[in-house]
């Protein structure tokens, strides 16, 4: 009898033909969450992308079943309730390498957007005008990049950032000061250090207790003048009143976001300011990153459904 896998979000085609051509059985389906608690005990597996709340009745609901892995079709499983997961011996996997390139190529388009101006830029010539002596904008060239978390992401923005001749200072408390020098960049001890030197600082962590509003009031204020903050990884790790505020009153130069404490970020007021530069959450959002994720987290639970050790087991050590 065929493993049954269900995926709840939409993952890339080649992902589900992956699973099947491996001899599962792969239904899609996009359903509520009254709808998974009944469906998830038929499954052994479940994929999931971020829509897709995987909270401890959901886990219950697949232990009494026969859940025994977790796919999320990315980075980012703040979505999915490891603890519970691990304490039913339910495997959790991502695809941490999946849409590293298309992060890292957003973050480095927020920095030179919000450098050059861009998208005043276009607005005002769609308009009809020609503000070209308004718009003097700034090089990254020779400039401070302060990396605050630098796993696979930061690391590849780092690796482009390097060609556009800057330097590469890093916050991580989990790597050391020759694992980032391999990867050319200075290892900073205190958070406040790194955001007091850098022109452009980036975020590249997941959002939990601990991240939570890491950059609030106290560290916006230690920011230059004419920097930017850009948050390319998850809402709820800026205080978003507290940079309101200063990007209103001009005490930072500007922001670029793509995640947000609510998404869709309805009456935010930051949609009011034109020193900011925002997109909807498309850090991930490219063909060959979805491609990337998608066939990579199928991989992780082939693997574990065949008895393998999954290379990206997120809840190894809560099991």
């Amino acid at each position: 009898m065929k493993m049954k896998i269900i995926v709840t979000d939409k993952i890339a085609e080649e992902a589900v033909k992956l699973m099947e051509k491996e001899g599962f059985e792969v239904k899609t389906d996009e359903i509520d969450h009254e709808k998974l608690l009944v469906e998830i005990p038929k499954y052994d597996a479940l994929i999931v992308r971020s829509r897709t709340k995987v909270d401890k009745d959901v886990i219950k609901a697949g232990a009494d079943g026969k859940l025994k892995v977790i796919g999320r079709a990315g980075i980012g499983v703040d979505n999915i309730d490891l603890g519970e997961a691990g304490r039913n011996k339910i495997m959790v996997v991502n695809a941490p390498t999946g849409a590293t390139f298309s992060v890292a190529e957003l973050t480095i388009a927020h920095m030179l957007t919000l450098s050059r101006r861009i998208c005043i830029a276009d607005f005002s010539k769609k308009k009809g005008e020609w503000i070209k002596k308004q718009l003097k904008g700034t090089e990254l060239h020779g400039k401070t990049l302060g990396l605050v978390g630098c796993g696979n992401i930061g690391r590849c923005v780092a690796k482009y950032a390097k060609i556009f001749n800057m330097k590469i200072i890093g916050y991580d408390p989990f790597l050391s000061k020759e694992e980032m020098e391999k990867n050319g960049i200075e290892k900073i001890e205190k958070l406040e250090e790194l955001i007091s030197e850098s022109d452009y600082i980036s975020l590249h962590i997941p959002h939990t207790e601990k991240t939570h509003h890491i950059i609030d009031a106290k560290m916006i204020s230690k920011m230059k003048k004419n920097a930017y903050l850009i948050n390319i990884a998850r809402g709820g790790t800026v205080d978003e009143k507290a940079l309101y505020e200063a990007l209103k009153k001009g005490e930072i130069a500007g922001a670029g976001l793509d995640v947000f404490e609510k998404e869709p970020p309805v009456n935010n007021p930051l949609l009011d300011l034109d020193n900011v530069v925002l997109t909807p959450h498309i850090g991930a959002n490219t063909k060959e990153g979805q491609i990337r994720a998608g066939t990579v987290c199928a991989e992780q639970v082939l693997k574990a459904l065949k008895g393998e050790k999954p290379d990206f087991w997120v809840n190894k050590k809560l099991m």
